[in-house]
């Protein structure tokens, strides 16, 4: 623990980490909020998801795209944008009905617009602290975005029920803006000036590292978002323990990353994380019983920040400072459509299996995430011994006054 106390005692570290969080609080809130919003107002389920599919592939286009932007035209500049654009959809959907086509356009635009702070603030992690405490600030960044996970569901199903599900919408907008404008208005986003990439959209994915990180990132985000449909299955909408289970599989992914986040990255590092998620999952199918899968999802998720923090860093250690936010958006377009996809698949075994369908989904995307870091250890940097952070660019990179 002494290096995240360390790393908290840097400054603006604590406060970077707290924007951030904030800014991103509606990735917990948002898809939830809109399923409850639309399915009351249209009456149809099938018409929520048709708008939560539009706006997830406004989010997946949107990943490595903007993130671009921010080296052209500066982080400040796209960030204002693109804040101003998704805030105002997200009210929008709030406050105006709209036919389900409508709401699939404003939702699209909406996901195309979400500000790119999570590859952001990966790209100025690198400028606030020296290479030893990299990987330790990668692994508490991954622990604490739990909180988004455990949290926002749990407050976006309480205002839905108790005030409206327009209410719900209104409050996910409200972090967005205020917690987008302290990410913005911190130091740290005008010191550092990322810069213009030389390289056309998209060349960073052939590097091997990079590639790795996107595909592992799809198939661990993929099981867990098939764990979640798994759990739903499992206990429904009437009681606490679907909530409950999956706020014990956050812990989890908590607890591991603050124990191992200070672990050295050598080749096997993600696999041997990818193992124990996948441990987790397979016992998880033995028996669907409250305690049971707690446990089983207890296990496994103390390896899930664990290899988030490993992912962040050999994409950061692979790749020049002025590819780093392009190469991080790639790897969240890579988890967002593992989400969607995985949902999807469980989805259809639970209908044609019931509930353990869910989660013989779940341990293939995550026996799936062990195999593949195995078989392509060769593109896994070894980061024993060596400076984890992004490769300089030939000039320098400017620095402005804050």
């Amino acid at each position: 623990m002494s290096s995240y106390i360390s790393l908290l005692r840097t400054p603006g570290v604590g406060r970077i980490i707290a924007a951030q969080l904030t800014a991103r609080f509606p990735g917990g809130m948002l898809s939830l909020a809109y399923l409850l919003h639309i399915e009351r107002v249209h009456e149809s389920y099938g018409a929520a998801g048709l708008v939560l599919a539009a706006t997830s592939i406004g989010q997946a286009i949107a990943g490595p795209l903007t993130s671009r932007w921010m080296g052209v035209w500066g982080m400040r500049r796209v960030l204002v944008l693109t804040l101003i654009v998704c805030a105002t959809s997200i009210f929008s959907i709030a406050l105006i009905p709209m036919s389900v086509p409508v709401y699939m356009l404003v939702g699209f635009l909406g996901g195309l617009s979400t500000p790119p702070i999570q590859p952001a603030v990966r790209t100025i992690y690198p400028k606030m602290v020296n290479s030893r405490q990299l990987t330790p600030l990668f692994s508490l960044d991954a622990s604490a975005q739990e909180i988004i996970w455990v949290a926002g569901p749990v407050i976006t199903t309480f205002v839905a029920t108790q005030v409206s599900t327009q209410s719900a919408i209104i409050l996910a907008g409200a972090f967005l803006i205020g917690g987008g404008i302290w990410f913005i208005a911190s130091p740290e986003v005008g010191r550092v000036r990322i810069p213009r990439s030389k390289r056309s959209f998209g060349t960073v994915l052939k590097r091997p590292p990079v590639l790795l990180a996107t595909i592992t990132g799809f198939l661990l985000v993929g099981a867990c978002a098939a764990v979640e449909a798994g759990v739903v299955a499992v206990f429904g909408h009437g009681g606490p323990e679907a909530g409950i289970v999956l706020a014990v599989f956050a812990l989890g992914s908590l607890v591991g990353g603050l124990s191992l986040g200070h672990l050295p990255i050598g080749p096997w590092a993600l696999a041997r994380r990818m193992l124990v998620v996948f441990v987790g999952m397979a016992l998880a199918m033995a028996w669907l019983d409250f305690w049971w899968l707690s446990i089983a999802l207890l296990v496994a998720g103390i390896g899930i920040a664990p290899a988030l923090a490993v992912i962040f860093a050999i994409v950061s250690s692979s790749v020049k400072f002025s590819d780093t936010a392009e190469a991080y958006g790639w790897v969240g377009t890579g988890q967002l459509i593992g989400a969607a996809i995985g949902s999807a698949i469980a989805g259809f075994l639970i209908d044609a299996n019931g509930a353990i369908g869910g989660f013989w989904a779940a341990a293939a995307f995550a026996l799936l995430g062990f195999v593949v870091p195995t078989l392509l250890r060769r593109w896994h940097p070894d980061l024993r011994g060596r400076e984890v952070g992004p490769i300089p660019d030939t000039a320098p990179v400017p620095v402005q006054p804050s």
